[in-house]
């Protein structure tokens, strides 16, 4: 029997979308591309554990299901497919969803949304989504996509309706992944204030709900803050905890709420660690929370808590032997750090735990170099097998070889390293410009860079860098027509207008001019701490010892550094607090004994700490 032309038809067309199926199959699948606003939504279809339409009730008048297509909608699903990849998606979205109408097949539907966000058609991904839904009315499938559409549409206000039927659709055990898409997803509206408000009203039955309202208090809470609504946001960790003490959420939500200023997010957290079944991984977060506040007493105490508690697991004790090194308690370090790259060192290379070892073996490193055991310290440098930090660790033990009186040794060293791109090809030369310095070789250090600087003139980094060298070298007027080219070239450049700036104070010399460059400065970096500490320096300068004191006070709690804290006891000295001076200028020997400002500061006033 001779073939139809009906039947060569569909056969030719099952035969292109079989040949197109296996070649994709060659290819890693094609990713979404970006949507954009606002009729394309961007491709966040985030889901739930997957439930199929397969799972949801058929429909009242016992449709069709997807294996009762006909040649003839078989047919059209493939020409939809096949022009869909021809390059008219408009045309195949049209085809796939006709089908799926006809069918009222949910996986057709979806393909039909599919095809519509690849080509970057927001309102008719949503028609088709909203289609799905009416013909398949307990799909959760449907009105997942529905709400999420709408939302990357930025069609907030209408998302109200399609929330509250996804929340009370969704069975309990799926809620706190539930909750975390609802927060992701509106934490990415334009209107964040109307985004909290429909999630709160959506979320109206969950926290009078005990089993569900920790995690509902926690979503609301995180939209109040993405809203810039911080008392609203601790309001609702309050209530979550009032309403779950058992759960995670509202502690972790207090974590991010955490600041002087809002006393009563902390008391949440600890409340919470205070239970028998509190998550270890959030005392750690606790801890960084507390070492980022530089509460390190606090953070050390936490840490030692619960190595002691659960020996056995890795992360804390890297962070204990961080701040062991820190304090100078560098046996305590040792055993901290050597217990944690055993413990990682275990684990599968993927494993989370074991992103510490790079930091762990530094710090081992660092600690043997402060004993002088330089063998030692280099073996722990050549532990890292992380190719990322390749040129890095290199120049590290580099910088072991000058420590120890070998610096041409070291100059070799960091010459002959491989560079794969411009940027690696001028962190060597800032290497090899460093282990000069450190060795009080000025003018070699000062030659390369005049040679890397002529090379490139519009390099920044380097005038910066030959100017610094200029002033070692006590060539301030070739510094200072160094760093004026620099503001000249770049006018909003705070280093150079602060490093003139500063120079000026330091030598006691045109203070007024020196005030007016470091305020530029801070007006281009107001969050900088250490062009706080120039101002501060040239207000001591200029006589204002109590403004001094106010600004150098306020730069010292945002970074506690050791030139910062040898500027602030001078300051303290000076006024007569000398007991807290002192205190401040150990805590910077503590933290850097060598540095320069610090020795030139204590000499100065002859100061034996």
């Amino acid at each position: 029997m001779t073939p139809s032309p009906r039947r060569l038809r569909l056969a030719a067309a099952l035969s292109l979308v079989l040949i197109a199926l296996a070649a994709q199959a060659q290819q890693p699948p094609a990713a979404v591309p970006p949507a954009a606003a606002p009729t394309s939504p961007a491709p966040i279809i985030e889901r739930t554990p997957p439930v199929t339409d397969a799972d949801a009730k058929p429909p009242a008048d016992g449709g069709a299901k997807a294996s009762a297509l006909t040649a003839e909608l078989f047919y059209e699903v493939l020409v939809g497919e096949i022009t869909a990849r021809g390059g008219d998606p408009g045309a195949g979205y049209a085809l796939v969803l006709d089908a799926a109408r006809r069918t009222r097949d949910g996986a057709l539907f979806q393909r039909a949304v599919e095809i519509a966000l690849q080509s970057r058609s927001g309102d008719a991904a949503l028609a088709a989504a909203q289609a799905w839904k009416e013909a398949l009315p307990n799909s959760r499938e449907a009105r997942r996509f529905e709400l999420q559409i709408l939302i990357a549409l930025n069609r907030i206000a209408e998302t109200a309706e399609p929330l509250r039927a996804a929340i009370a659709a969704t069975p309990l055990p799926e809620h706190p992944l539930l909750m975390a898409v609802i927060a992701r997803n509106y934490g990415r509206a334009t209107d964040k204030k109307l985004a909290a408000s429909v999630v709160e009203q959506a979320l109206v039955d969950e926290v009078k709900n005990p089993a569900t309202a920790g995690l509902a208090w926690t979503t609301i809470g995180r939209l109040r803050l993405l809203a810039g609504d911080s008392t609203g946001a601790l309001e609702a960790a309050i209530q979550g905890q009032t309403a779950d003490p058992a759960s995670d959420g509202p502690p972790l939500l207090a974590l991010d709420l955490m600041d002087p200023d809002r006393p009563l997010a902390e008391p949440l957290v600890k409340r919470y660690l205070a239970s028998p079944n509190a998550l270890p991984e959030l005392r750690i977060a606790y801890a960084r929370e507390l070492m980022e506040a530089r509460r390190y007493t606090d953070a050390s105490a936490e840490l030692t808590a619960l190595t002691t508690e659960k020996p056995d697991m890795p992360a804390p004790w890297v962070l204990l032997g961080s701040l062991q090194a820190q304090g100078r308690q560098d046996a305590a370090a040792e055993t901290s750090l050597k217990r944690y790259v055993t413990l990682a060192g275990a684990l599968p290379a993927e494993d989370e735990a074991r992103r510490g070892l790079t930091q762990a073996y530094l710090l081992l490193s660092q600690l043997a170099e402060r004993r002088k055991d330089f063998a030692e310290a280099d073996r722990w440098l050549t532990r890292s097998d992380s190719a990322d930090e390749a040129l890095g660790w290199q120049l590290r033990r580099a910088g072991l070889l000058a420590r120890q009186g070998k610096v041409q040794q070291a100059r070799e060293l960091v010459r002959g390293l491989p560079e794969r791109n411009e940027d690696e090809g001028k962190q060597k030369l800032q290497a090899e410009v460093q282990l000069l310095r450190d060795a009080k070789q000025y003018q070699p250090a000062y030659d390369l860079l005049a040679k890397a600087s002529a090379a490139a003139p519009q390099d920044a980094d380097l005038i910066y860098d030959q100017a610094m060298m200029a002033e070692k070298l006590n060539r301030l007027d070739e510094m200072e027509r160094l760093l004026r080219r620099l503001i000249e070239l770049r006018p909003d450049n705070q280093n150079a207008y602060n490093a003139l700036g500063y120079s000026f104070a330091d030598r006691k010399i045109r203070l007024e001019e020196a005030r007016t460059l470091i305020r530029k400065a801070v007006q281009l970096a107001p969050q900088d701490p250490f062009i706080a500490d120039s101002l501060g320096w040239v207000e001591f300068r200029l006589g204002n010892t109590a403004e001094s004191q106010r600004i150098l006070e306020a730069a010292y709690t945002r970074r506690a550094d050791p030139e910062i804290g040898a500027h602030l006891g001078e300051v303290l000295w000076t006024a007569g607090d000398r007991e807290r001076a002192m205190r401040i200028w150990r805590e910077a020997a503590q933290a850097d004994a060598e540095n320069e400002t610090l020795q030139e500061t204590l000499k100065r006033l002859r100061i034996k700490l």
